[in-house]
């Protein structure tokens, strides 16, 4: 069963940038569409981004040109590299494949605040 793990989420100020990280564990990873995902405070869970298994990816109109998904089939990791962030983009973040599996991983706290 496919477990996930993410990391990187932290404090930082509008306009600053954030590497997020997410560690798969499983053997399928290299056959699966992976995405990112957040849920903002009060809100639901949207998607961010995804990757494909070639390496193609898609990503929501607030994340074009400021997130960049890549992942490393080697590493079994997948990545969201943010920049120019605002406070719209405070929520918690979440990867899983897409579509998701049922299950969700504790997230990573992204919180942009002066």
């Amino acid at each position: 069963q496919l477990q996930f793990v993410e990391s990187g989420g932290s404090l930082v100020q509008p306009g600053g940038s954030l590497r997020l990280s997410c560690a798969v564990s499983g053997n399928s990873f290299r056959f699966l569409e992976m995405a990112w995902y957040r849920q903002p405070p009060g809100g639901q869970r949207e998607l961010v981004a995804r990757a494909g298994t070639a390496g193609g990816t898609k990503y929501s109109e607030f994340a074009k040109g400021r997130f960049t998904i890549s992942r490393d089939n080697a590493r079994k990791s997948v990545y969201l590299d943010m920049i120019s962030l605002s406070p719209e983009d405070t929520a918690v973040y979440y990867c899983n494949t897409h579509p998701p599996l049922s299950w969700w991983g504790q997230g990573t706290q992204v919180t942009v605040s002066a």
